[in-house]
This record gives C-alpha cells, sequence and structure tokens, in this order.
C-alpha cells in the first residue's frame, strides 16, 4: 500500500511546482487601435448610455401614436324597483368617450421625442470617443513606461561599468576613495531608477487593463512606434480643425437637446387650449312596457379659468435657456480649446525637433569623447560622470517629451472632432 501513497504524492508535488513556475499574471500585448476599440466596446460609460435608448425610443413610440389620450370606455347596469305593484325593471348603457388635443401638442411631442433620440445618440458616440482617448492615453503612458525601462536598464548598465573600472583603477593605486565612493552612489542611483521606472510601468499597465476592460489579473503589452506621428506633416490645420469643431457629437447634442426643449415649450403653450372631450352612449331605460332606446352624444370642454399650465410652461422656458446658455457656451470653450491645445502641440514639436536636433547628439557625442579623454588622463571621474548624467537625461527628455505631444494630439484630435484611429465607427 505504500507505492501508491508514494505515486500519489509524487504526482501532487509536480502539480504543484508545475502551478508555481506559471506566471501569476497573464499579459496580452496590444496595438493602439486595438486598445481603442477595446475600450469603446466595454466602457462602463458606453454601455450605461446606451441603456438609456430603450427609454428614448419607448418615448418616441409613444409620441409616434396617433393621440396622445386613450379612448375610456364606460358601463352601467341599473335595476329600479318604484314603489307600487308596476314592479321591477332593468336599465342599461355603454357609452366610449376620447379626448382630443386642440391645441397641435401631438406634433411637436414628436419632435420633442426624435430630437432627445438623436441628442442620446450624438452623447453616446461622445462617449465612445471619450473612452477611445482614455485608453490612448493610458497606452501611450504604457508605452512610454517601457521606454523609460529600457533607458534605465541602460543607465545601469553604464554606471556599474563606470563604477567596476574606477574599483579596479583604486585597486591599482591610480583612483581615490572619493572617486571609487561617487561612482558607487551614481551607480546606486541608476538601480534605484530603475526600479521606480518599473513600478510606475507596473501602475501603467494596471491603468490600462482598467481602461480596455482585461480581467484583473491580465497586465497588457503594448506594441508602437514612440516616435509616430511626430516628425511627418499634421493632415490638417487650425482652419480645418476649427471648423470640424462645429460638428462634435457633443455640439450635436446640445442642439438636439435645444430643439427638445423648445419642442416641449411648443407642447405647454399649446396644453393652454382645453382638451374636447368627445363620447358617444346608447342604453336603454324605462320599464318593460315602455323601453325607451337612448342614443346620446356627448361633448365636455373644461374651463380654464384658474389653472392654466403657467408651472409647467415656466419650467419648460427655464430649460430651453439652459440649453440655449450650455450651447453657447460649449461653442466657445471648444475653440478656445482647440486653439490652446494646437498652440502647445506647435511648442512641443519644436522643442523635440531641438531635442533631435542638438541635445541629443551633442550628448552622445560628449559620452564618446569623455571616455577617450578619460582613458587618457585628460579629464577626471566626475567629468565624465557628468557627461553620462547629461546623456541619460536627454534621452529622458526626448522620452517625455514624445509622449506628451503624442497625448496632445489626441486630445487635439478629441477636442475639435477629427476621426480617430481605431473608430468603430
Amino acid at each position: 500500500m505504500r507505492f501508491p501513497i508514494v505515486a500519489l504524492a509524487l504526482v501532487l508535488a509536480a502539480t504543484t511546482l508545475t502551478a508555481r513556475a506559471q506566471p501569476a499574471t497573464a499579459s496580452t500585448t496590444l496595438t493602439l487601435d486595438e486598445a481603442m476599440r477595446l475600450a469603446e466596446a466595454a466602457h462602463p460609460a458606453v454601455l450605461a448610455r446606451e441603456a438609456q435608448l430603450a427609454a428614448a425610443e419607448g418615448t418616441r413610440r409613444e409620441a409616434a401614436a396617433l393621440l396622445f389620450n386613450n379612448p375610456e370606455l364606460s358601463g352601467e347596469a341599473i335595476r329600479r324597483r318604484p314603489r307600487g305593484p308596476v314592479g321591477s325593471w332593468n336599465e342599461w348603457s355603454v357609452g366610449i368617450s376620447q379626448p382630443f388635443e386642440t391645441g397641435g401638442q401631438q406634433p411637436r411631442r414628436r419632435e420633442a421625442a426624435a430630437a432627445g433620440l438623436d441628442a442620446l445618440r450624438a452623447e453616446i458616440e461622445d462617449v465612445r470617443r471619450q473612452a477611445r482617448i482614455e485608453a490612448a492615453t493610458r497606452f501611450l503612458a504604457v508605452l512610454a513606461a517601457q521606454q523609460r525601462v529600457q533607458l534605465e536598464q541602460r543607465s545601469v548598465d553604464l554606471f556599474e561599468r563606470s563604477a567596476q573600472a574606477v574599483a579596479r583603477r583604486r585597486a591599482a593605486g591610480e583612483d581615490t576613495r572619493l572617486d571609487a565612493n561617487v561612482a558607487l552612489v551614481e551607480a546606486e542611483r541608476a538601480r534605484n531608477a530603475l526600479a521606480l521606472a518599473g513600478e510606475r510601468l507596473i501602475d501603467a499597465r494596471s491603468e490600462l487593463g482598467s481602461a480596455v476592460r482585461l480581467p484583473p489579473a491580465a497586465l497588457p503589452e503594448v506594441a508602437g512606434d514612440p516616435g509616430a506621428a511626430i516628425d511627418g506633416p499634421l493632415p490638417y490645420g487650425l482652419d480645418q480643425l476649427l471648423a470640424s469643431a462645429q460638428n462634435l457629437p457633443r455640439q450635436r447634442a446640445l442642439a438636439a437637446r435645444e430643439d427638445a426643449a423648445r419642442a416641449r415649450l411648443a407642447v405647454e403653450r399649446a396644453s393652454r387650449n382645453p382638451d374636447v372631450t368627445v363620447g358617444v352612449h346608447v342604453g336603454q331605460e324605462g320599464p318593460n312596457d315602455g323601453r325607451e332606446r337612448l342614443a346620446i352624444l356627448a361633448l365636455s370642454v373644461p374651463l380654464p379659468l384658474f389653472k392654466q399650465n403657467d408651472a409647467a410652461i415656466g419650467q419648460a422656458m427655464t430649460d430651453l435657456t439652459q440649453a440655449e446658455v450650455e450651447r453657447a457656451a460649449a461653442l466657445r470653450d471648444t475653440e478656445v480649446r482647440v486653439r490652446q491645445l494646437w498652440s502647445r502641440l506647435a511648442s512641443q514639436r519644436e522643442r523635440i525637433q531641438r531635442l533631435q536636433r542638438v541635445l541629443v547628439p551633442a550628448s552622445t557625442d560628449n559620452q564618446q569623447l569623455s571616455a577617450r579623454s578619460r582613458e587618457a588622463g585628460q579629464i577626471g571621474l566626475l567629468d565624465q560622470l557628468l557627461v553620462n548624467r547629461q546623456a541619460i537625461d536627454a534621452e529622458r527628455d526626448l522620452i517625455d517629451l514624445r509622449s506628451e505631444m503624442q497625448i496632445t494630439r489626441i486630445e487635439l484630435e478629441y477636442a475639435a472632432g477629427w476621426p480617430q484611429q481605431g473608430s468603430a465607427r
């Protein structure tokens, strides 16, 4: 009986080791287009807005009916028992009545329902765009974080080699203890910067995973060109962006909301006119030997003496004024935002060109010159470390600026309503 128990223990141990050998988190490689499409399809704000379509469609179908009010069917049965030897008999009546609006409310009500549905659809499109820009921003943050990790790893290798070279020179009596300590400090600072970059990469990947709604255990990796769409000319100018901003989904939604508010105001004003109720009734009355058949046409009109719908009209006027103010403010704010982002983008492009044209090449050249000068004994350790630090800082600045510029460009295209990549529609 001992052999099966031993075999079972070996199987369980192998299973445990295999499970431990598997990575704790699964990784998914995403491109920018894929990240934006995933965010658009599964973002909670998008799903919440789409869920409101059922209510808007129901309002539109209700407004599309022939009449706003339903007809009313009535019936009456009476048992009469007069005093005396006459006896008793039954009387009955059946009728139907229909209220009719006299102010033309139903066409206005249809206009309000259609405008509300158009506004909701435009808002859904705007929320989709917001989801895409959120995913794109977080995607670029992961891309920049990955580059920073690679840069900090090169920095660690560079300063560790310097520390090892100084340690050998100190052992040979060529460098001082101060030089060795300075090199050791720089190497340790580089290791700390690498660890910090790794932590920021994990945070950025987690935020991207949340934006594209991946499983909690999945930390996405990204693939893309960090210098894409930076050096080439832009496919639009400021005038084109300002013209495109007039047709933003948000602007269309506000215009539709304003039209709906105006239609509702017309409905409430028309409701001051009294509704006319027309009814037709038939029945029988009287004793059995004198039965009478009745046919009645009824007409009733309420007298608008005390209630003239002032409260509803006032609320509708307030809603219309607010819609007009919101639309005008949105138009102005959109133009200001587009001009602001355009100026920022132009400044960032110029800064990147200066870094690529002057700073980065000069820093790389200085590294090579300082290494040869250090070997020839023309400069000291501190001078070489300063040159290396400047070169690393220049590359950090370029990585950060590229990421900022790409984010600015995405925000500009979103603010102007320019067609975005990764759009499902």
